[in-house]
C-alpha cells in the first residue's frame, strides 16, 4: 500500500480503502529503475530530447529516477546553469531527477560548491564546449581538491588525435572502433585510477567498455571505486556495423564479442557495479550522415529493463542481480536515500512488468523524441505495464498520466 508518496505497508492482504487499486496478477513488481547516466539534451538541443520527453521515455521503460549529464548548451558548469536545469525539470519531469556538474579546466570552486549535484563529470576526451579536461595539471587539481564523487568518461584524447590522423579519409564507420580502440579506453581508465588512489578520491568509471578495463579493475579496484556498463556494450558489438552502420556509432564505441563476454563476467563477479544507459539521442537524419560527419550516441532509456529481464528469463542473470545492478546499486553508489528497494518507509517508486509476453522493439512505439532504437526488431519481454513515481501512476499501459511530476533527488554522499 502506498500513501503520501511512500510505501506504507507490505502484507499478504490489506483491507484498506484506496483511491486506486491496480490488478497485478501475473505481473512482476520491481523497484523503479535508477538510470545513473542520461543525456536529455536540455537546454540547447530540445529538438532531439528534452527533460520532459526524456523523462516520459524513462517511465515507459520502468525508470523512475535519472542522473543527467552536463554536456548541454550551455553546459552545466555553474550554479546558475544547475539552477536553470532544476527549474526546467520541476516543470516537466515525470520522473525524479538529479544532475552532474561538468568539470572545466578552471571551475574548481563551482565543482565543489554547486548544489544539489550527484557528482562531478570529467570528459577526458572531446565533448561539448569547454568540457574537455585532459591536461595532467588540470586533472590533478580536480582530484586533489574536494571530496565529491568524480565520474569519468575515460578515453585518451591524445591517442584519439593520433589515431584520427592515421585513419584520415576513411568513411567506413567500423573504423570508429579502431580509432577509439581498447588501448584508448585503458590508458584513460589507468590515469583516472592512479589519481583516485593518489588522493583516495571517490571515483566512478562511466560506461566501461573493454575486457582490458575489466581485467585492470579485477587486479586493482580500491573500495572507493565503482564502475558501470551500458546495454549497448553488453548486447551490441562490431558485427552490428554491417547491418546498422552509423546508427550504432557511439563513444566509447561498440567492441568485440570478446569484450561483450568480459563485461558480462565483470558484472557477475562484482568488478562492474551497476548498469546505466548513456541515453544519448540524435535524430535519424543526423545519424544517417556519412561517417565521420555522423554524431555518436544512441537512445536507450526505454529498453534497458526489458533487455535485462529478457536475459534473466534466458538464464543469463538472476532477478537479484538485476535489482542490484539497476535499482539499489545506483542508489547506494550515489547516496540516494529511500530509493531502489521495495521496503516500508521507502519512496513508492515502482514498476509493474509483464514477463509473460514477448513483443518486438519498434521505432514507432518509442517515447523518446527521436523515435528510434538500436534494438529495433529484437523480441523482448519485461515491458512495464505501470510505472509509479511517488506513489502515483505516471505510466499507464502505453500512456503518460497527466499531473504527475517527479522530485529533485537528494544525495547523502
Amino acid at each position: 500500500m502506498c500513501s503520501n508518496g511512500m510505501i506504507d505497508r507490505i502484507d499478504a492482504q490489506i483491507d484498506v480503502k484506496a483511491d486506486e487499486e491496480i490488478d497485478a496478477e501475473g505481473k512482476l513488481l520491481l523497484p523503479g529503475v535508477i538510470d545513473p547516466q542520461v543525456h536529455f539534451r536540455e537546454p540547447g538541443k530540445e529538438r532531439k530530447e528534452g527533460l520532459g520527453s526524456g523523462s516520459r521515455a524513462a517511465v515507459k521503460g520502468g525508470v523512475t529516477s535519472f542522473l543527467e549529464m552536463p554536456n548541454t548548451d550551455p553546459p552545466t558548469t555553474s550554479q546558475a546553469a544547475l539552477d536553470d536545469k532544476l527549474r526546467r525539470a520541476a516543470r516537466t519531469c515525470v520522473a525524479n531527477y538529479g544532475f552532474f556538474i561538468g568539470a572545466t579546466p578552471d571551475n574548481l570552486e563551482e565543482l565543489n560548491n554547486a548544489k544539489p549535484v550527484c557528482g562531478i563529470k570529467i570528459f577526458m576526451a572531446a565533448s561539448t564546449g569547454n568540457l574537455l579536461v585532459d591536461r595532467e595539471a588540470d586533472l590533478e587539481r580536480i582530484f586533489a581538491n574536494g571530496d565529491r564523487l568524480i565520474a569519468v568518461h575515460a578515453e585518451d584524447q591524445a591517442r584519439i588525435r593520433k589515431r584520427q590522423a592515421e585513419f584520415r579519409g576513411c568513411t567506413d564507420v567500423a573504423v570508429h572502433s579502431e580509432i577509439r580502440d581498447n588501448e584508448c579506453a585503458l590508458r584513460a581508465t589507468e590515469r583516472a585510477l592512479a589519481l583516485s588512489k593518489k588522493y583516495r578520491r571517490r571515483l566512478h568509471i562511466l560506461h566501461l567498455s573493454t575486457r582490458d578495463e575489466v581485467e585492470l579493475l579485477r587486479r586493482d579496484k580500491p573500495p572507493w571505486v565503482t564502475a558501470e556498463v551500458i546495454p549497448n556494450h553488453l548486447f551490441l558489438n562490431i558485427n552490428d556495423y554491417a547491418k546498422q552502420g552509423t546508427l550504432v556509432q557511439m563513444n566509447p564505441p561498440i567492441r568485440t564479442a570478446q569484450d561483450n563476454a568480459a563485461l558480462w563476467s565483470g558484472l557477475h563477479d562484482g568488478v562492474i557495479d551497476f548498469i546505466a544507459t548513456d541515453h544519448a539521442p540524435h535524430t535519424l537524419e543526423e545519424k544517417r550522415r556519412p561517417y565521420p560527419e555522423s554524431p555518436a550516441g544512441m537512445p536507450g532509456v526505454e529498453t534497458s529493463l526489458p533487455l535485462m529481464l529478457t536475459r534473466m528469463l534466458a538464464g543469463r542473470c538472476t532477478l537479484a542481480e538485476i535489482l542490484k545492478w539497476m535499482c539499489n546499486g545506483p542508489a547506494r553508489a550515489y547516496g540516494i536515500p529511500k530509493k531502489g528497494s521495495i521496503l516500508e518507509g521507502h519512496d513508492a517508486d515502482l514498476t509493474l512488468v509483464d514477463t509473460e509476453t514477448f513483443r518486438p522493439v519498434r521505432n514507432e512505439d518509442m517515447f523518446t523524441k527521436v523515435r528510434w532504437s538500436p534494438f529495433q526488431g529484437m523480441e523482448l519481454t519485461g515491458w512495464p505495464v505501470y510505472t509509479l513515481v511517488g506513489g502515483r501512476v505516471a505510466y499507464d499501459k502505453g500512456t503518460i498520466r497527466e499531473g504527475v511530476l517527479g522530485k529533485p533527488l537528494q544525495f547523502e554522499n
